[in-house]
Formats: C-alpha cells, structure tokens, sequence
C-alpha cells in the first residue's frame, strides 16, 4: 500500500456559499496535514471545482507575473490567483480572453485583511476553458450537491454540520435560495440563447 496521500476529491460548491467559508482548519497537527475550509452548509473543503465566466483578469503581480482572475457563477464571484507556483493555471489566464467559460480546481485560501474581514479566494491547480453546456451542467450537479449538503446538515451523525452552526451565524436555507436562483437563471439563459438561435 502506497504511503502517498491521495488528494482529495474537489467538491462542487456556489460562490455565494464558497465566500461565506471564512473558517479553516487542520485535523492533526501534522505539517503535511490538509487545510481545510469549512462550508456553512456543513462540509470540509480542500479543494473545490466550479465552472463560471471569467469576466476580468489582471496581472496583480509587482515583480513577476501574479494573475488575478475574476469568474462569476450565478450566486456570485470567485477569485482566483496564479502566480510562478502556478504556471500552468497563470499561462492560462494570460492567454484567456474575457469573457469566456472556465473550469477550475483548485484549493481554497483565506486572507485576512487590516479591518477583519476575512476574504476567501482559490489557488488554481487547472483552469481550462469550457463551453457553455459545460457551465449549464456544473450549475445542475452543484445545486444537487448543495440541496444534499443542507438535507444532511441537521444530522447528529454530522460533525462539520455541529461545526458549522457554531462558526457561522448563517441560516442554510440562504443556499436553498441561491440554488433555486441559479437553476432560475440557467433557464432565463437557455431560452436566450433559443431565440438568438432563431434569429
């Protein structure tokens, strides 16, 4: 049996619910053990996958290439940041014309700022241009993961659940909301592009 850890699966998760997961935390005290972001719908997160446009992109670095990447869902934006410890997701985000489709994986970082505010962002491991029936299919999984995260999230058995409700003072019905929206806005899409179809 191998001794190498395997990675860990990258769980699909809204930006809306993605920016809310301000609290991270270690399960041992192991160097090599994985951070982990807590989500308020009651799951660990070491890392994430989501698909959204990537509506602006900069280089944000002052000495080498840092590239920001700015990629909204229908709840919401994600951050992302590449810089020489990334090379293939910064290459990508310098060749990347917006707007366009991504997928991206990747892992969850926090920052926090002079004031307090924690800001939550992803550190790319793979950002790969997709299309539109991509996006629409990501939106779909996402929501049911999120409706199955907030049906389990009550559990006794549910320890990231108990977790959750102490760290975060956020009722989980937000989500259901912002599921019930994005699933809303992939139809408003789908019937605007019929038409434009048919013009």
């Amino acid at each position: 049996m191998s001794a190498t850890p395997s990675r860990e699966v990258a769980r699909r998760v809204f930006a809306s619910e993605f920016n809310d997961a301000t609290y991270t935390f270690k399960e041992s005290d192991d160097d090599r053990a994985p951070l982990y972001a807590l989500l308020p719908t009651g799951e660990r997160v070491n890392r994430v996958f989501f698909v959204g446009t990537l509506t602006e992109k900069e280089d944000v670095g002052d000495e080498s290439e840092y590239w920001r990447g700015r990629v909204v869902d229908p709840t919401g934006t994600f951050f992302v940041y590449a810089g020489q410890y990334q090379p293939g997701p910064a290459s990508t985000l310098r060749s990347l014309e917006p707007p366009a489709y991504v997928a991206v994986a990747g892992k969850p970082r926090t920052f926090e700022t002079d004031d307090g505010t924690v800001n939550v962002s992803v550190r790319p491991e793979s950002i790969t241009e997709v299309d539109a029936a991509t996006r629409d299919r990501w939106v779909v999984e996402t929501a049911e993961g999120t409706l199955d995260r907030i049906e389990a999230f009550d559990a006794e058995t549910n320890e990231y659940g108990v977790m959750a409700r102490e760290e975060y003072d956020l009722p989980v019905e937000n989500y259901r909301r912002d599921v019930i929206e994005a699933l809303e806005s992939l139809e408003d899409e789908t019937v605007d592009r019929e038409a434009d179809a048919e013009d």
